[in-house]
């Protein structure tokens, strides 16, 4: 059954993301300090994913280096806190509830079959994972691991993208606060 809602999961999420933008826009009651102070964590999100896309070689080697040498997990890291800035700049309680139950239900299964992926994958994960944590970062600073940023990768993950939808998002935020008081 896990396994099962772990495929769905990964399947749903990208569409579900787009329904949930659509329900974003309608619940949003954005202020202006609501927006700068969502615009913060925003911009610490798409950072974190920044420096994470330009570290991972997906199938091709676990990525230890930079950002992952704190979390297993640095791209969905920043994904939370980006999506807790745009629920902050949105003042509702409704979107802060929807983006954790979104979480716990889509992105906490697929990470955990990615995961199993992992350990299959590359015999090294296991000893990665019992230093690194999944998700929360860890404080202390890491051994040294080999590995830099590439802006290479970062554009061929296309994480540009991301810098776009947020944009694009924002604007409609200060669109919804100009003209729809």
């Amino acid at each position: 059954m896990s396994s099962n809602w772990s495929s769905i999961a990964r399947r749903i999420r990208v569409p579900l993301g787009f329904a949930m933008a659509v329900l974003y826009m309608g619940l949003a009651k954005p202020t202006l300090k609501s927006l700068l102070l969502g615009s913060v964590l925003v911009g610490l999100g798409i950072g974190i994913r920044a420096v994470a896309s330009g570290h991972v070689q997906k199938n091709e080697a676990l990525a230890t280096s930079g950002p992952y040498a704190y979390t297993r997990n640095p791209l969905y890291l920043g994904s939370m806190v980006l999506a807790s800035g745009f629920a902050l700049a949105a003042r509702s309680g409704w979107i802060l509830g929807a983006l954790a139950i979104m979480f716990a239900a889509i992105y906490i299964p697929v990470i955990r079959s990615e995961e199993d992926f992992l350990r299959q994958r590359f015999p090294e994960f296991e000893a990665y994972a019992a230093r690194v944590p999944r998700l929360l970062p860890r404080l202390r600073t890491p051994e040294a691991v080999s590995g830099s940023f590439s802006w290479d990768l970062y554009r061929k993950h296309r994480e540009y993208n991301a810098i776009l939808g947020c944009a694009l998002v924002t604007a409609a935020l200060v669109a919804k606060l100009l003209w729809l008081p």
